[in-house]
């Protein structure tokens, strides 16, 4: 007669369903700790970063590629992007992409991608030229620059200064969460104000006269 195995052993089944998946946490091991090390600097402010951050560009990018595009059609002299090195975070400096161009501040929204990668915040001081005097400020370095700050939205400050420098060192020294929820919220109303601004300039500035069916530029009245 042939012979039987004998029954599987539950116990030694399970006891080696176990030992697989310790093999597998094992292989994870350098992973979760990689995790555990990146973690503590996950402060608030840089999650809001990376998330709030994220999607703007996600949002932005069609409209980004477009005004790229159209630059690019028109040939600007010294090409599609500025860029320049600015002071960052601790004192290291970093290489400042924006698009030429400050309609609609396409040349903020640009800078995204900073934002991402982590050499600027949402809101900070505003990004200083490397080797600059202002830049050398020891409050300067500790934070990241931003896209906007009090000194964009001083407007609607109870402060009683007005001064940009000044309104950049009252943010680094009181920074929160809710002081950055509180000036990215008054950031769209304080560019639409500059955009309408800028236009009445345009509109109100050099006055024309209708001279022969053509409008000519007059002097402009002081």
């Amino acid at each position: 007669m042939p012979r039987t195995s004998p029954p599987p052993n539950p116990r030694l089944a399970r006891l080696d369903q176990l030992g697989r998946h310790l093999a597998r946490l094992d292989r994870l091991r350098p992973h979760l700790e990689r995790i555990g090390r990146l973690r503590p600097h996950l402060e608030p402010k840089r999650l809001l970063d990376l998330t709030l951050g994220s999607a703007l560009l996600l949002l932005t990018s069609p409209v980004l590629a477009a005004a790229a595009l159209a630059l690019a059609l028109s040939r600007p002299a010294g090409g599609v992007f500025v860029r320049d090195y600015r002071t960052g975070l601790n004192g290291h400096p970093f290489l400042l992409s924006s698009l030429r161009t400050r309609r609609f501040r396409l040349d903020l929204l640009s800078r995204l991608p900073h934002v991402v990668r982590g050499h600027l915040s949402l809101v900070g001081p505003a990004p200083l030229a490397f080797g600059s005097p202002a830049a050398a400020a020891p409050w300067r370095q500790l934070v990241r620059p931003g896209l906007t700050g009090l000194a964009q939205v001083r407007r609607h400050s109870a402060l009683p200064w007005n001064e940009a420098p000044l309104l950049d060192q009252h943010y680094v020294e009181q920074h929160w969460i809710g002081l950055d929820l509180s000036v990215l919220a008054r950031t769209p109303g304080a560019l639409l104000r500059r955009v309408r601004v800028g236009s009445a300039t345009q509109i109100t500035g050099p006055t024309a006269t209708l001279r022969r069916n053509k409008w000519v530029p007059s002097a402009r009245a002081d």
